[in-house]
């Protein structure tokens, strides 16, 4: 594919310093482009790259210091911003599967919308419904009385439960599990484990995405519910009964506990850990390996374990680092005071 500079500038509303009429024909990271490639710069990390970039044109903030002459500047507003635009419009990846292939087992109770496309090994148990323009890769089992909205898409080797629900739009990625059975078991008097039936379902409302290896359990009674517009990446665990708010971002390696409700638009960063039984307000931010151990009633960033104002809980950690420096100053007072204590036996015994 050819781009012209002058078309990707009018799409991202950018100002082409140089000539608009060079063609590209990818794009890449600024480190790794090369001749014919469209980079960005957009953080300051990323500027010891600028000089020695072979690509062919950047787009870069307006008002960049423009030091070299051998590249095609597009500024605009927001390069990141921009670059995605670019990504989305130029690059839409087509994921090809088309038709039913005959290795597929589809019960006979099954009703399948308008060009669907299931792939081979793929198995739709009894009761299933699947909505018009779905694409099922290889190998994915779906089992009984399972609704898939309209224009999902589900990568290889997913598992989706029984009786769970998938809204439109939805994108599910291998290996993933829907309604597993949530973690729920009994001991008795003898500390042995008795399992508990989980007989709620997993609801996928629209615009949903789910990583690679993930889970959502099945709610104990009820239903384990992930709103619209919810990313979910690789490697999450949402236990059972857990509600997760529209438009929440949760990074991989996190876990959800039982019964918890996460707000909207709220992001959750990788290894973050979350106890049950406890709401999280919307617009909350908890970064990167935080252990949230109670509810949260104010919108804004938490950080730590247990969790806490992230303004609070960076002065805590710059004391924790400090605590060297603590300990050597408390050993010189110490022995200062010991050396006064000292003299003052001294005085006292003349």
């Amino acid at each position: 594919m050819k781009i012209k500079l002058k078309e990707i500038a009018e799409l991202v509303s950018g100002k082409v310093i140089g000539n608009e009429e060079i063609e590209i024909d990818n794009l890449a990271k600024i480190e790794e482009a090369k001749s014919g490639d469209l980079t960005f710069l957009y953080l300051p990390a990323y500027d010891k790259y600028f000089s020695s970039t072979n690509a062919s044109a950047i787009l870069v903030r307006n008002g960049f210091n423009r030091t070299r002459d051998d590249i095609v500047y597009i500024e605009v507003a927001d390069p990141n911003k921009a670059f995605f635009k670019v990504i989305n419009h130029y690059f839409n990846p087509e994921f090809k599967l088309e038709g039913i292939d005959p290795t597929a087992y589809i019960h006979p109770t099954v009703k399948i919308g308008r060009n669907a496309a299931i792939g081979k090994n793929v198995v739709i148990s009894a009761g299933c419904v699947l909505g018009n323009d779905v694409r099922i890769f290889h190998n994915t089992v779906i089992h009984d009385d399972v609704a898939v909205g309209d224009n999902c898409l589900l990568f290889s080797n997913v598992t989706i439960r029984e009786k769970c629900i998938i809204g439109n739009r939805v994108i599910i990625h291998s290996g993933t599990v829907v309604g597993s059975d949530g973690f729920g078991y009994d001991p008795d008097e003898n500390g042995v484990f008795h399992k508990i039936h989980q007989i709620g379902i997993v609801k996928v409302e629209d615009d949903v995405e789910l990583g690679a290896n993930m889970c959502i359990d099945r709610a104990s009674t009820g239903a384990t519910i992930i709103k619209k517009g919810v990313k979910i990446d690789n490697l999450v665990q949402v236990a059972h009964n857990v509600v997760i708010g529209e438009n929440t971002a949760i990074a991989a390696q996190a876990g959800i506990s039982g019964s918890t409700k996460i707000g909207k638009n709220c992001l959750v960063a990788g290894q973050v850990g979350v106890v049950g039984h406890i709401e999280i307000t919307d617009r909350v931010t908890l970064l990167a390996q935080s252990g949230v151990s109670k509810g949260i009633s104010k919108s804004g960033s938490y950080f730590g374990s247990p969790a806490k104002e992230v303004s609070t809980a960076l002065k805590q950690e710059a004391h924790l680092r400090a605590l060297p420096n603590y300990a050597a100053k408390i050993q010189t007072l110490e022995n200062q005071v010991k050396k006064l204590e000292e003299r003052l036996s001294n005085l006292e015994k003349s």
